[in-house]
């Protein structure tokens, strides 16, 4: 079975073309809000210095333009502007994440825990690590794509590092229950809580110290910013230790060596400031629209199943047509843009490892998204 997702957009004028179809890939990537983009063209053209020279203006103007973004990112999700350290995109993130805590603390512990419903980049971690010697428990989830927290409790052992399950899922929109697995994790000491939240972040409320996440990855390009720039949240009290990816001049505390791309941290930093401020307004009015089209479809069309929680992120809808082949579905849809599974696997045949995961593949037919 292939999967279809139908994305119900933020900000309608932005996905607006009378000679394009109507774009409703917005799991795969937004469009720059025009606000973030004339936040970004300075930094192009004028304000170009390197954030990181501390002897002249141009460097100054860049520093001071980073550490406001930086904070703006750090508001959104409840954190201490310290402990947000910008990458190149949510998939480094997640590599930063799971390798380097558990390379880090390798000696003495050598299992990682995670979900078989987990975005790409963290399964195909999972597994290097596995070819490092590490093990690896893969929690299944119930029909609701929902872990059960027996199941995360009982994969727990003396000697697990980390623990790294997504906020909200890519393909069906699926919500964790983020605050309860951080609240059971704190009761096991030396535990670290890592959450893929590139769907999730302004999008949902989230906040790490209510949460009690350690580790968390962020994406510019899902939250109306630029692609390029991504951000990892890694807890500094109590400290988390992990071995960078990246070697070089220091910088980002040492996490993330390289000079920053100005314009694109400026970006995701205005992107983020939007979003806390129009989070609630865009969530309310994107249930309306989720409601209304799931509504049209199963009143117009018979055998239509809904995967996933149905309680889950609203703009994500994932739906399985029977009876119907998935190319041809998509061929059909020649006026909306979508996506089959996600962004990247889209191109395979093969049924989504998501909806394998949820027992909802057999005989359901074709899945749209």
């Amino acid at each position: 079975m292939l999967g279809f997702k139908l994305e119900v957009p933020h900000r309608e004028d932005s996905v607006k073309d009378k000679n394009r179809p109507i774009y409703l890939d917005m799991q795969a990537t937004t469009p720059v809000d025009p606000r973030v983009l004339d936040a970004m063209l300075p930094y192009f053209t004028d304000m170009y210095g390197n954030p990181h020279s501390r002897t002249h203006a141009y460097g100054w103007e860049a520093e001071q333009a980073v550490e406001d973004a930086r904070k703006n990112i750090a508001d959104l999700i409840g954190a201490d502007p310290k402990d947000i350290v910008f990458t190149s995109g949510a998939t480094e993130s997640n590599n930063m994440a799971l390798k380097g805590v558990a390379r880090f603390h390798k000696e003495r512990k050598r299992h990682v825990i995670t979900t078989q419903t987990e975005h790409k980049c963290v399964l195909d971690s999972c597994r290097k690590l596995q070819e490092e010697g590490f093990d690896v428990t893969y929690l299944p989830v119930q029909q609701n794509g929902i872990i059960r927290l027996e199941d995360l409790e009982a994969a727990i052992r003396p000697d697990t590092s980390i623990v790294s399950i997504m906020a909200v899922n890519n393909e069906t929109g699926v919500i964790q229950p983020i605050k309860e697995i951080g609240a059971l994790l704190r009761q096991h000491r030396g535990i670290y809580f890592h959450t893929d939240a590139a769907q999730a972040v302004g999008k949902i409320p989230l906040d790490v110290n209510e949460m009690n996440i350690d580790l968390m990855s962020l994406s510019g390009h899902k939250l109306y910013g630029p692609k390029g720039i991504g951000a990892a949240y890694v807890r500094r009290r109590p400290r988390v230790r992990l071995e960078p990816l990246i070697n070089g001049g220091g910088q980002e505390r040492g996490l993330r060596s390289g000079t920053l791309a100005t314009p694109l941290v400026v970006g995701m930093g205005e992107a983020a400031r939007i979003c806390k401020q129009e989070m609630a307004r865009d969530h309310a009015r994107i249930k309306s629209l989720s409601d209304r089209l799931i509504n049209k479809i199963n009143a117009q069309v018979e055998h239509v199943v809904r995967n996933g929680d149905a309680s889950g992120y609203p703009g994500c809808v994932n739906l399985s047509f029977s009876y119907v082949e998935g190319e041809s579905l998509l061929m059909a849809l020649k006026d909306i843009a979508l996506s089959s599974g996600s962004a990247c696997t889209s191109a395979s045949l093969e049924p989504s490892y998501v909806l394998r995961a949820l027992a909802t593949f057999r005989n359901k037919g074709e899945t749209m998204k």
